[in-house]
C-alpha cells in the first residue's frame, strides 16, 4: 500500500458468458496460480447445473444467494486504556460483496462432493434458500456484532 497515493480500483470486465461484472470478480476469487479458464469452467459449469436443478435464471440465482449471504455489520478489535473491545462497524461498499464471495466459495471448498462445480452449485443453491454454512457465517457475524452493540461508542 502506497503512504501517500490513492490506491485505483481496476475496473473489471464483464463475462463473456453472462455479461456481469460481479460473476467475473467471482471468477477471479475463484482463481487459483492464474488458471483463469479452469475456474471459468467451475463457474460456468456450477451455473449450469443450477439452471437443470433450479429451473430458472442461473445468474438471477445467483445474484439473489450472493445479497442473501451480504454481512450488514462486522466487529473490528480497538484498543481503549489497555483493554480490547470487539466495537461493531457497518460494511462498506466493496467489502460487503467482498466478504460474500470469499465466504461462498471458503464454503463450497470445505463441503462434501464430487467436483468443486458440485459443491460450488449446492452452495449457492442453499444461500438462494437462506441454508447452509454461508448463511450460519453470516448470521454468526451479525450475532457477534449485535452481542457487542455495548461497545459500539467506540467506534472511530
Amino acid at each position: 500500500m502506497p503512504r501517500r497515493a490513492r490506491v485505483d480500483k481496476r475496473e473489471v470486465a464483464p463475462d463473456s458468458k453472462y455479461g456481469s461484472k460481479t460473476l467475473t470478480r467471482f471468477t477471479n476469487k475463484l482463481m487459483y496460480g492464474g488458471k483463469k479458464s479452469t475456474a471459468e469452467g467451475v463457474v460456468y459449469g456450477a451455473l449450469t447445473r443450477i439452471e437443470v436443478q433450479a429451473r430458472r435464471d442461473p445468474l438471477e440465482v445467483f445474484d439473489q444467494a450472493l445479497r442473501n449471504v451480504t454481512p450488514l455489520l462486522e466487529v473490528k478489535p480497538r484498543r481503549v486504556g489497555g483493554a480490547t473491545y470487539q466495537v461493531p462497524v457497518e460494511i462498506k461498499g466493496e467489502r460487503k460483496q467482498s466478504l460474500a464471495m470469499r465466504w461462498l466459495i471458503n464454503a463450497a471448498r470445505a463441503r462434501n462432493g464430487k467436483s468443486m462445480q458440485e459443491k460450488l452449485a449446492g452452495e449457492l443453491l442453499d444461500a438462494f434458500n437462506n441454508t447452509g454454512a454461508t448463511i450460519r457465517k453470516r448470521d454468526e457475524t451479525h450475532r457477534m456484532a449485535e452481542a457487542n452493540r455495548a461497545f459500539s461508542h467506540y467506534r472511530w
